[in-house]
């Protein structure tokens, strides 16, 4: 049982950082309709930047991991606003309805080279801000940074949330997730929301990769994976609701942790997969996601 438990727990922490990716490809789907496809990309740029700013690579460590969060959360919104100039409004302004893909897919590849460039293909390792010493919860043994993996994306969603109700820009972006061209008529400008949108997207992207770093290698090649598990989540919990990334976070990265430990590693994303498969042939708008009908 204890086992168990700490195989839960383990598979939360992963889980949470799915959920918190797939909320990125969420922001964006609401105010234009398309996702970016390098969201794992931005995570690993996020985790490596904040890597070279709290770890003895480049000369430093300069700033404490506290101080580095921020900062990698403004890099990572440059990082979203850059994608959206270069591979997203072009293919928005002619109406290509998917050049966008593989415009998004080319800057990932991009992005990933550079990385390769900079830090090298070496994975590194990211240094903990807290204790690794586990704790007992119930007879298993967590440690301290996945409950902060788990309270920080339960806060930076919360937070975005917040920001959405609460604030008089964050009513814009609603707006323009509602019916965009309805909101352009009534004045807003829906091109510096959607900019907004993948600025959001990639930070909260770039913070979940200085969030999973110190509990795993750091490296060019760690946002690939992630970004496509994350993606699934987003399926299976659907594209426009913030409680079905949740849900399908949790229960991709239970799925997973369990049956690497009981069944085979080889066979950890199969259940992922074959929940995915399910959830597309039964509900194909997501488990929590609304069917929208379009008048033509």
């Amino acid at each position: 049982m204890d086992i168990l438990l700490q195989l839960v727990f383990s598979g939360i922490a992963l889980g949470m950082i799915y959920a918190v990716i797939a909320f990125g490809y969420q922001l964006t789907f609401a105010t234009s309709g398309t996702l970016n496809f390098g969201q794992g990309e931005a995570l690993m740029l996020g985790a490596l930047v904040g890597l070279s700013l709290v770890g003895n690579i480049h000369g430093g460590p300069y700033v404490s991991y506290w101080v580095m969060i921020p900062i990698v959360i403004a890099f990572g919104a440059l990082q979203g606003m850059l994608v959206e100039r270069i591979a997203v409004r072009p293919a928005l302004k002619i109406k290509s309805e998917f050049g966008w893909i593989m415009s998004t897919i080319a800057l990932a590849i991009i992005f990933k080279n550079v990385a390769e460039n900079i830090w090298g293909k070496d994975d590194l390792t990211f240094p903990s801000p807290l204790s690794t010493t586990p704790f007992k919860v119930l007879g298993a043994n967590v440690q301290a940074m996945q409950v902060a993996v788990v309270l920080g994306a339960l806060g930076m969603m919360l937070a975005v949330e917040l920001f959405n109700r609460k604030s008089i820009y964050g009513k814009a972006v609603v707006a323009t997730s509602n019916d965009r061209d309805c909101a352009g008529l009534m004045g807003i400008d829906t091109r510096l929301v959607i900019v907004f949108s993948y600025a959001l997207s990639s930070a909260t992207a770039a913070f979940a990769g200085v969030l999973v770093a110190p509990l795993t290698l750091t490296g060019a090649t760690m946002g690939t994976a992630l970004g496509l598990k994350a993606f699934a989540v987003a399926i299976i919990g659907g594209l426009s609701s913030g409680m079905g990334v949740i849900v399908g976070g949790l229960l991709l990265g239970v799925a997973e942790t369990l049956t690497g430990f009981y069944i085979s590693t080889g066979y950890k994303e199969v259940p992922g997969l074959l929940l995915l498969l399910l959830v597309l042939a039964l509900k194909p708008a997501g488990l929590f996601g609304k069917t929208s009908i379009k008048k033509v």
